[in-house]
């Protein structure tokens, strides 16, 4: 029995992990990439199996599975039932496609806090099951109707327009940098991050792309999915106010002792952190924020106005620096992409002007008593740092995953608690070097001709695209950028709408929806 746990030790803990990240890396690409709807059928199958499988390779000998060691069958029953959750939800996808949209932004920004390996990850458990089951509906699907048909395949249809083309030089893009990633984390000082960033991360969130992207995003999909994003944005704001009122927060440890030292509160509202919780805020304005932007229904657009006043406040009580230029950005995006750059430049102005007498009336509100160093968290010396790993191996890098390890091994008096350097590129030049540095860009480069070419008469499109801005921007101070399913997300809803027949900004759309009301995907 000894030499029997040894030699499955020796198996979970030697080659075969990184061989089986890489195997997930290659799959997830098959997702993305799959010509035929049965090669991406099997891609989805293979992904399901094996992503589970690497996760309990992964934490079989953590602490926190003893129980499931010592009670087994409690352990099977569970697994059962939460089998049988999925496959019911399943059937209602399957019977009413409608859903999927509606149900994967719902569960976007759920976190529930478990600890795996020894460390507490704040997991999308709930996306997680909506994901799976909308798999397995699709995967159902194109095998009944194949074998209906009793045609062979059927092909993944593209078309040639610009934006089209970009989403085509997307999906390669993502399926690059996965499986980059995955075979760098073959090399890694921290290999179980990288392990756990694939399982978690990339290979989930890819099936999320590849279903949303395949979605016919219709005028009242996506009011109705705009209106899951405002009443989310809504409720989590009412949490931030009893939050505020109280003078206290949950699930960080860390902020609640950053606000017991500081005369300043941040709110985190349901997120773990108050940063993530002020992108989603950010976010959800910048997408209400288009539907004023065109015309249409004067009640739609009050409504949407004191939805923004609304959560403009859940924004400041957040205290999130970065969410406030995640802001700015993607407003001043909506605004170049409807109208002009000169009148986007018009735009800048009035908020930062905003923004400035709200700083001068109550600086100690956004902390500034502390100065430069104090704003940013102490956050240079992580970017100095990191650029100094990224000048002692520029080309490869220190491998996926390894920033934090590295950076402490190189800086054994700085603080614990470091994962990244809070600046996206930075991070990736670290880690991944040139290589992945070029990927990254380019994937940059790819996003915004599909989503910006030919947006300015559509809406929809353009809330997309400023979005996406917004969150870009977030990263650039804060990182989780393909580790956020809203980029996935977003990116999936832009790639469906470029490839999209061409679509006329009209005041009211035939289905009697008005348009407005649809800018925001």
């Amino acid at each position: 029995m000894d030499h029997a746990c040894v030699i499955a030790f020796a198996l979970v803990n030697g080659p075969l992990p990184k061989a089986g990240v890489i195997v997930l890396a290659a799959l997830t690409a098959g997702v993305l990439l799959a010509r035929t709807e049965r090669a991406r059928a099997l891609a989805m199958i293979g992904l399901l199996i094996l992503a589970p499988v690497l996760l309990l390779a992964d934490v079989w000998n953590s602490p926190r599975l003893h129980v499931l060691h010592h009670h087994p069958l409690e352990a099977a029953l569970a697994g059962v039932a939460g089998l049988g959750l999925i496959v019911v939800l399943a059937v209602v996808i399957a019977r009413r496609r409608w859903l999927l949209a509606p149900l994967v932004v719902l569960a976007l920004p759920f976190r529930i806090p478990i600890t795996l390996g020894g460390t507490t990850s704040n997991l999308l458990v709930p996306l997680y099951v909506v994901l799976a089951a909308a798999t397995l509906a699709d995967v159902a699907s194109v095998f009944r109707r194949s074998r209906e048909s009793g045609a062979s395949d059927e092909s993944v249809a593209t078309t040639a327009s610009p934006a089209a083309t970009a989403a085509v030089w997307l999906g390669r893009l993502l399926a690059a940098y996965v499986v980059l990633y995955a075979v760098q984390a073959a090399y890694s000082l921290d290999f179980q991050l990288a392990l756990q960033q694939v399982v978690f991360f990339y290979a989930p969130f890819a099936l999320a792309f590849c279903l949303l992207s395949r979605v016919d995003w219709s005028p009242r999909l996506v009011r109705t999915c705009l209106v899951v994003v405002a009443g989310l944005a809504i409720a989590f704001t009412l949490v931030a106010f009893v939050e505020y009122a109280t003078r206290s927060v949950f699930l960080n440890p860390k902020l609640i002792a950053t606000n017991a030292d500081h005369t300043y509160f941040a709110a985190n509202s349901i997120f773990y952190d108050s940063n993530i919780f002020g992108r989603f805020l950010a976010l959800a304005m910048v997408l209400l924020a288009v539907t004023l932007l065109y015309d249409g229904d004067r009640r739609e657009q009050i409504a949407a106005t004191l939805v923004l006043a609304l959560l403009w406040v859940g924004l400041v009580v957040s205290l999130s620096r970065s969410s406030l230029g995640a802001l700015l950005a993607g407003l001043v995006a909506s605004a170049a992409v409807r109208w002009r750059v000169s009148r986007a430049v018009v735009a800048i102005v009035g908020v930062v002007a905003v923004g400035a007498a709200a700083l001068a009336i109550s600086p100690h509100t956004f902390g500034l008593e502390q100065g430069f160093n104090g704003v940013f968290s102490g956050r240079g010396s992580l970017v100095s740092g990191g650029v100094r790993m990224f000048g002692q191996r520029p080309v490869w890098g220190w491998g996926s995953g390894s920033f934090q390890t590295e950076y402490h091994r190189q800086n054994p008096t700085s603080p614990g608690g470091v994962d990244t350097s809070h600046t996206l590129p930075v991070t990736i030049a670290a880690e991944q070097g040139v290589i992945g540095e070029l990927v990254y860009l380019g994937l940059l480069v790819a996003a915004a001709v599909m989503l910006l070419y030919g947006a300015r008469g559509d809406p929809v499109r353009a809330a997309v695209a400023a979005a996406f801005v917004g969150l870009v921007v977030h990263t650039l101070v804060y990182d989780d950028f393909l580790s956020d399913p809203a980029t996935w997300a977003l990116l999936g809803i832009g790639a469906a709408l470029a490839r999209a027949p061409a679509r006329q900004s009209v005041k009211r759309s035939p289905a009697g929806v008005p348009a407005p009301a649809a800018a925001a995907g």
